[in-house]
């Protein structure tokens, strides 16, 4: 008799690849700009090459929910979340790009998301509890993905906000069926911040399945720690900014993970999608 993961990964062979993308902006619902107009392209360009696909990103306040038509979305709202010993509840929301066909899932929690700002307040300082709504989203989108029983291919983040989201998926969520064979591709932007992220954000990111060691990179979250640990936990990377510091550079090359180079933003969507056959068929690492 099959077991469950041999017969989910059967299935998968036979059908077209699945790519989940987990986005920090997307155009038209926050201002554009180069993460948010990839966020919004990369997906409709990746579905016209006959990929199936899901987008998220978080439900910022200054999403216009009515002008947008955004909708909640009860069956898959409901569920609290547990950071740093307390709950948050979970809210989902969704909404359509009609030129395209495209639907984007908003996750939503009135604590993190419904200031009017995205990741700084009037002042322009960072907002202390990034940390806590960084992990919040990326484990929102693994259970809004879970309750819909979809198995993405490929995940794909999308700015910083994203960090979390490739060690979930291979310590946390590696055993279960939906994500055990699931590839984490993360685009490393130029959009440092400063300060770092809150200093519990090692301890507030453990789960079971996640030890010390694993996150001794981030006891320090920098920007530029979160983006290595980032990179230590995913499987390919790509480089979403022409320029990225020397110092990532060097922890990108001595990890010997696949890397993409800054792509034409005229062209990017055929070498993205190449770079997804790539790391689907583990083939050896891009040479730029």
């Amino acid at each position: 008799m099959y077991s469950l993961k041999k017969s989910l990964t059967q299935t998968k062979k036979m059908k077209k690849a699945k790519v989940l993308f987990v986005s920090q902006e997307i155009t038209p619902y926050v201002e554009a700009n180069h993460l948010s107009t990839i966020g919004r392209y990369l997906p409709q360009g990746i579905q016209e090459k006959g990929r199936e696909i899901r987008t998220f990103m978080p439900k910022y306040g200054t999403v216009n929910e009515r002008r947008n038509q955004l909708h909640e979305v009860i069956r898959l709202s409901g569920m609290n979340l547990i950071i740093d010993d307390t709950d948050h509840p979970l809210i989902i929301k969704v909404a359509s790009i009609q030129s395209c066909r495209m639907q984007v899932y908003f996750i939503d929690n009135e604590e993190y998301f419904q200031r009017k700002s995205l990741m700084t307040d009037e002042t322009g300082a960072y907002h202390e509890d990034n940390d806590e709504r960084s992990i919040f989203f990326c484990r929102g989108v693994i259970e809004t993905v879970k309750k819909l029983g979809w198995s993405p291919d490929i995940i794909h983040c999308n700015g910083w906000i994203s960090a979390p989201m490739p060690i979930l998926i291979k310590k946390v969520f590696n055993e279960d069926p939906l994500f055990a064979d699931t590839k984490v591709i993360y685009s490393i932007f130029d959009e440092e911040f400063s300060p770092a992220l809150n200093k519990k954000f090692a301890q507030k990111i453990q789960m079971t399945g996640i030890s010390d060691a694993d996150v001794k990179r981030v006891k320090d979250p920098t920007f530029s720690n979160l983006t290595k640990f980032a990179i230590d936990y995913s499987d390919g990377i790509i480089k979403g900014s022409m320029k990225i510091s020397a110092d990532i550079e060097k922890h990108l090359k001595a990890s010997n993970k696949p890397v993409l180079a800054f792509q034409d933003p005229e062209n990017y969507v055929a070498g993205f999608n190449e770079f997804y056959n790539t790391i689907l068929e583990e083939t050896p690492a891009l040479v730029e």
